[in-house]
This record gives C-alpha cells, structure tokens and sequence, in this order.
C-alpha cells in the first residue's frame, strides 16, 4: 500500500540547512511518523538560493509583513511566497505538512515580528512560506515541530491527516452519495470535535442537490476546520456512551456495567482513552455492526504511533 504524503520543514529531518548549519531534528518525526508516513522534505531559504550557512532574516512589520535580511537589508518575501507557488504541484500531494517552529519563513504562528523603528519584537507573526502554503491550500492540516511535544495536539494533527488523505482518495468528480459517505463516516469523530459543525455540515449537504467544486472545496476546508481543536474528555465520554448503546442487545448486565464504568473511568481522568476503546473494539469483533466498522473515530490511524494512550 503505497504510503500517505506529508510535507515537512528539511531541518526537521536533520538535514543541516539552517541559517547556522544545524538541524532542528524531530524524533517523533524521523523514527515514528515516518515508518507509516512519507516525509517531503523542503527547505524555503535553501530554495530561493540562499546558502548555508547564511546571514539571519526577519520578519519586520511595514505596511505589511516583510522577510528582511538585516545585514544587507535584502527584502526575501517576495521569494519566499513565489517559492510556495513553484511547489504547489507537490504540496497538492500531501496531506499534512510540518513546519519548523520560530521560522521568519516556516514558522506557524507566535514568530517574532520585529518594528523596524524601535527594534523591538512581538510574538505574532507567520512564516511567509507558511502564510503563502495556507492561503493555496486552506484544507490542508498544518501543524509545527514544537507543538507536536503535546500529545493532544499531536494526535489531533496525525488524525486529522489521515482524514485528510481519505479525501484526497475519492475521485476528482465528487457526487453526493460520496460526500454523503465521507460525511457518514466522520460522524463520530466531528461529534467528539464540534458536535454543532457536524450537524452544521450534514444539514447543508443534505440541502445540496447537487455537488460542484466550490461546495465540495468549502466542505473540506470546514470538516477539517472542525476538525482542529483536540476533542474534550466530556465530548470523548458522549462519543463512547452513544456507541456503548449499540451493544445493549448484546452484552450481559455485567459486560454493560463493565464497559460504562471504564468510560466513567477514562471521563474521570483515572484511564486513557485506549482504555474504552480497546474493550469496544472486542465487543465490535464479537458483535459484528456495519455501521460502527465504518466509523473513523474507532480507528483513525495505525495503532503503533500509540497516539491516543497519552489522553
């Protein structure tokens, strides 16, 4: 089975193309994701030609965010957004991508912008490769090495592009039994996300008569939207609750009791989530049910990345 496509930030890989001639390189990267995952590797700066090592850039707040190389005063942004268009051919292959956090050109969020008059910095600029890479492709999940240390946020971003490529997967010419289908089987991981986009969601598409790009596009990009807030342990508990209902003809009195008070536990803080969904997953082996075997929120992603056993 050939492998998903996820774009990642060079540096991540340890390759040594940073300003300074290191690596930033992300364990959880190179030695997890990458046994299920095929890394792309990009390098911005490297890209437009810059060498390595190289002088620094900033970003510096004008009349709008510029890329500057403070020892020459060179204005890279122009560069590095044309860099993002050249890509785009690849980029349309991916279904995620990781960028380097801090980055003036990968950087996601919270980069130092800097008041060219004062000097001074505050933490709220984007990475002019990464503002370019999100406004072409605003379905695609993104998320930056720092913020994979988090085992939510982690989990949440490799989820997220496993639904993603699950997408990517369906045929150019969307119809709406497909979308209907998509849709049926996302149901129980937007109830643990958003409950009120899922419902959002299903109403529009159900009021669709016909399906064309532009719907199909803005579907998408709000399913994964809705999709990137890490799900609560009290939407979690609901999710498990309401599949712990399709098993009420099947289970004894004291399997039925066992099974609500793991989900109590893992509600409580006392279990992680591996814990109810092993055992519902049992059950789902024993007692067979279409409809559950289809649900992604059973199983998102290969279970040796041991995502879900930190929450």
């Amino acid at each position: 089975m050939t492998k998903l496509k996820v774009g990642i930030s060079s540096c991540l890989m340890g390759d040594e193309v940073r300003f300074d001639g290191g690596h930033k390189k992300s364990a959880f990267c190179v030695d997890e994701l990458n046994r299920h995952i095929e890394l792309v590797r990009f390098c911005p700066e490297v890209g437009i030609g810059m060498p390595v090592p190289r002088p620094t850039i900033r970003l510096e707040q004008h009349d709008d965010v510029q890329a500057v190389v403070p020892k020459t005063g060179e204005n890279v942004t122009s560069q590095l957004a044309a860099f993002a268009d050249k890509v785009q051919v690849k980029i349309e292959q991916l279904s995620g991508y990781i960028l380097c956090a801090k980055s003036p050109s990968c950087g996601m969020e919270r980069v130092k912008l800097y008041d060219p008059e004062t000097g001074h910095a505050q933490k709220a600029g984007m990475g002019i490769f990464a503002a370019r890479l999100k406004e072409k492709n605003p379905a695609l999940p993104l998320e930056e090495d720092g913020r994979l240390n988090d085992p939510h946020l982690r989990e949440n971003f490799v989820m997220r592009v496993y639904v993603f490529s699950q997408w990517k997967e369906m045929t150019q010419k969307l119809s709406k039994h497909q979308l209907l289908q998509f849709h049926q089987r996302c149901k129980l991981l937007l109830l643990a996300h958003n409950q009120q986009r899922y419902r959002e969601l299903g109403k529009r598409l159900g009021e669709q008569e016909s399906i064309d790009s532009a719907f199909a596009e803005q579907y998408i990009i709000d399913v994964m939207d809705a999709l990137s807030k890490p799900a609560s342990r009290k939407n979690h508990t609901n999710v498990l609750q309401h599949i712990q209902g399709y098993f009420k003809a099947d289970l004894a009195h004291e399997r039925r009791e066992e099974l609500s008070d793991i989900i109590l536990q893992y509600h409580d803080g006392i279990l992680p989530l591996m814990s109810p969904l092993t055992l519902i997953r049992h059950y789902l082996r024993e007692f067979p049910k279409e409809y559950l075997e289809g649900q992604w929120y059973l199983t998102p992603y290969p279970d040796d990345l041991k995502l879900r056993y930190g929450l």
